[in-house]
């Protein structure tokens, strides 16, 4: 790019969708596009409208630095630190998961199961088990009025990333952010447990693409061995924290449907539904405490 003079807004996409493609870059296009939109301050329409539009030195250096990082393994929402989640914006640092849109089936699970709690209470308390971004919890939380979330993360850059994210949504008065190794610091009951824990097998994460191994911390990934750490973690130690009838969803691991399933079953819970990702994949599974527990 010729950065001595101001370059007009449709020479800086075509140059930035070359770049992108030259290096084998998965989806040059639409990453082009969200790049330049970022660094420019320019929108869909104005590339119809006015590609005339020039831009100064300054935005187009920030353009070229942010198509390098890209072209280093970067992804592009990390570069622009912001990624959309059930059509909310979320901040990202480098101590979170980014929201991904698989992730959104666990969302749409829950939400049938959450009016029911709120009809028959008045209000309901969730617990967010490794809440990053807290895009499980604020989604949730700005869907119901009367829902009541608390995210749990081990990591403070995470918690307060969440906690500002609850603020930029709206839902920050009914959203609080614990720091604890699990359920070291959980006090209290609730009536639904959501979490997307880490279940990557360990393994397997030298594997992972690295857009996700370079840039998403390891411990929200790495489940175990056998990538099913976590879920026997809450299997095994959910049941004091849930009322009566409490409920707990999970996102999961392709082909791990039935090991979850075998472990909150063992563990007393009671499998009441499925939902799969965009892909086909069964993505997220909720249970029910079992009768009489």
């Amino acid at each position: 790019m010729n950065h001595e003079r101001p370059e007009r807004l449709d020479q800086l996409m075509q140059a930035a969708r070359a770049r992108l493609r030259e290096a084998c870059i998965d989806t040059p296009d639409l990453d082009a596009r969200l790049l330049v939109e970022w660094a420019t301050g320019a929108t869909r329409l104005d590339l119809i409208s006015t590609p005339e539009m020039t831009f100064d030195v300054t935005q187009v250096a920030q353009l070229d630095a942010a198509l390098q990082r890209r072209i280093g393994g970067e992804p592009v929402h990390r570069i622009i630190g912001i990624r959309e989640f059930h059509g909310l914006p979320f901040r990202l640092s480098p101590e979170t998961l980014e929201p991904r849109p698989d992730t959104e089936a666990l969302v749409e699970l829950v939400m049938p199961h959450i009016e029911p709690l709120i009809e028959r209470h008045g209000y309901a308390d969730m617990l967010d088990m490794g809440t990053g971004t807290g895009a499980i919890a604020i989604a949730l939380l700005h869907r119901f009025e009367k829902l009541h979330g608390v995210g749990l993360d081990i990591s403070e850059g995470a918690l307060a990333m969440a906690r500002i994210n609850a603020i930029a949504n709206g839902v920050s008065e009914r959203f609080a952010a614990l720091k604890s190794d699990w359920f070291t610091n959980v006090s209290g009951k609730f009536h639904l447990i959501v979490s997307n824990p880490p279940y990557i097998p360990h393994e397997e994460i030298a594997e992972l693409a690295r857009e996700v191994r370079e840039h998403d911390p390891l411990a929200a990934l790495d489940g175990g061995i056998d990538g099913l750490d976590f879920y026997r973690a809450l299997a095994q130690g959910a049941t004091p924290y849930l009322y009566k009838h409490g409920m707990i969803a999970v996102e999961i691991g392709a082909g791990q449907f039935d090991d979850v399933h075998a472990l909150f079953e063992s563990g007393g819970f009671s499998f009441v539904d499925a939902a799969s990702d965009l892909g086909g994949h069964r993505r997220a599974m909720i249970f029910t405490l079992a009768a009489g527990r």
